[in-house]
């Protein structure tokens, strides 16, 4: 994986965007991958998965990383087309799109948006979607400690992904980890908090991307029955389901997601 950063015009905002696998020299496909609220996991296992078949390009949201911009951005229009501006940025054609949850609610409003530039869409466990009957945990009100069980289907593993060689018990590590946790929170929660309904389902009919929806069957964030409401108002969607696997579905099965893009893709 190689980093590098952007700046965007008129903004000036500088995006750093992580990059992996093949050239297009050498038959990459591309494919733009969104995280979510989290960021990228430390070598995040769904990165690596997806660069040994495309050519992976993942920007992060101002806010995170070395990305900044943050205070321009006001609302789910502004950082939807932020992101488009990224994308143009990039100069990536007709790339295949994959958001995780936060990713995957910006990257259905750029189909919803963009038609012309969004032909092929993967939402893993996206976020977006509100239904009283299945409320969303509020992932603002967690402590570090409670993340890997709400995140994986197996905590254990998740904890030792989510630290990365730290310990989340000793106490520089977590304020280390709580201070760059507030700045990624604190832009994700102007679309999420404190639910992520932000009109969404009123625009999913718009797209017209071929697109496929990837949930982990044990999410217990957003809860596996949302696959089925995004599948309901996306015309040309398939929806697949993966076991043993929680919120974090890329991150916990890379493997069978990246399976799943390939078949569908």
């Amino acid at each position: 994986m190689k980093i590098r950063v952007l700046t965007l015009k008129p903004s000036k905002a500088r995006i750093e965007v992580v990059e992996a696998g093949p050239s297009k020299s050498k038959g990459g496909r591309d494919l733009l991958y969104l995280h979510g609220a989290g960021g990228h996991m430390p070598g995040d296992p769904l990165i690596a998965a997806l660069a040994t078949k495309y050519r992976v390009v993942a920007p992060l949201l101002p806010g995170y990383g070395q990305s900044t911009g943050e205070d321009g951005l006001r609302d789910m229009l502004d950082i939807t087309l932020h992101t488009l501006d990224v994308l143009e940025a990039l100069n990536l054609k007709k790339p295949i799109v994959v958001g995780h949850s936060m990713g995957g609610m910006i990257a259905a409003e750029m189909a919803a948006i963009a038609h012309t530039e969004i032909a092929r869409l993967c939402l893993l466990a996206p976020a977006g979607l509100w239904l009283d009957d299945h409320p969303i945990a509020d992932i603002f009100s967690k402590l570090p400690y409670e993340l890997p069980g709400l995140l994986f289907h197996d905590a254990e593993a998740g904890r030792k992904l989510l630290a990365s060689g730290g310990n989340m018990e000793d106490p520089e590590f977590l304020k280390q980890f709580l201070v760059m946790n507030a700045r990624r929170l604190g832009m994700a929660g102007k679309i999420l908090f404190p639910i992520p309904d932000r009109g969404l389902a009123q625009r999913l009919h718009r797209i017209t991307a071929k697109t496929l929806i990837v949930w982990g069957r044990e999410d217990v964030l957003i809860p596996p029955v949302y696959g089925d409401a995004f599948k309901k108002a996306i015309s040309k969607s398939r929806l697949v389901r993966i076991a043993k696997a929680g919120h974090a579905v890329g991150q916990e099965k890379p493997t069978a997601v990246l399976r799943a893009i390939r078949n569908h893709f």
